[in-house]
């Protein structure tokens, strides 16, 4: 267990967005360049594009995207892709459905987007 924790010390993740602040990838790069990790992935390894640092454990930027996400510049988070389109992003960034979720279901329910409604069948 402790060498895996520490790989994850050594190591720096990077997202590569696109002019839209879509996530295209997640790279990894050496701990020793976690201050310029931007310029290591794009000049150093050319492999062009924008890269915005983020965190496997949630710690910068609200949470670790993958492929799909969006980096929103102006709040410095990434934001899940939205579920449904009914769907409204809160002030955390996190998607609500319309109905909140009835937790007398115990978690055995899904959303069904024809009626915007909790089902259970």
């Amino acid at each position: 267990m402790d060498l895996i924790w520490e790989y994850h010390i050594i190591m720096a993740h990077f997202a590569e967005i696109d002019s839209n602040g879509i996530v295209l990838r997640v790279l990894v790069v050496p701990d020793s360049e976690e201050s310029r990790g931007n310029d290591f992935l794009s000049t150093d390894l050319k492999l062009g594009g924008t890269w915005i640092q983020c965190s496997y454990n949630s710690r910068i930027r609200k949470c670790m995207p993958s492929s799909g996400y969006t980096y929103d510049s102006t709040n410095d988070v990434f934001i899940a892709p939205k579920p449904f389109a009914s769907w409204t992003l809160d002030s955390n960034f996190d998607w609500q459905p319309p109905t909140p979720y009835p937790e007398e279901l115990g978690g055995l329910a899904f959303w069904d987007e024809d009626s915007k409604s909790w089902k259970t069948d």
